[in-house]
């Protein structure tokens, strides 16, 4: 019976350590955004000026619904750091929906890319009131 015998520079790597994984900003900006709306008292995501041309873009045939609106993503090789503005719905506590929204987004992004979180930051930007109206454009065509 022979024994094969390696040297520490021929031993064989498992498949899943040969070649190297890179995850794009926009791929974490979207499972970001997404976790961010999952959470109960976020309203919308972005600031009144980036939802208003949101929603013109999204009545433009193919334009499709931004899901990473509000949400900025800086990615490292290891590790992440995101930046979100959302609103939330009046009579919610800010710290608490910022602190769901923050637990989410780590968890979501941790799980689904294996990047280390590093922090969250997250910027209040508006508070939908009950009799408030959407900040839409009319259509022009009817």
């Amino acid at each position: 019976m022979s024994e094969t015998v390696y040297s520490s520079e021929s031993v064989p790597t498992a498949p899943a350590d040969r070649g190297r994984t890179t995850i794009a900003d926009g791929v974490v900006e979207k499972i970001a955004g997404l976790a961010a709306r999952d959470v109960v008292g976020v309203h919308a995501m972005g600031s009144g000026l980036s939802r208003t041309f949101g929603a013109v873009r999204d009545r433009v045939p193919g334009g499709g619904r931004s899901v990473t609106r509000g949400v900025k993503a800086e990615v490292g090789e290891v590790q992440t750091a995101l930046d979100l503005e959302i609103v939330v719905d009046y009579g919610v506590a800010i710290a608490d929906v910022a602190r769901s929204v923050r637990e989410n987004v780590i968890a979501a992004v941790e799980r689904m890319t294996g990047l280390e979180v590093v922090e969250v930051n997250i910027a209040v930007s508006d508070v939908k009131l009950p009799d408030e109206e959407e900040e839409e454009p009319e259509p022009r065509l009817q």
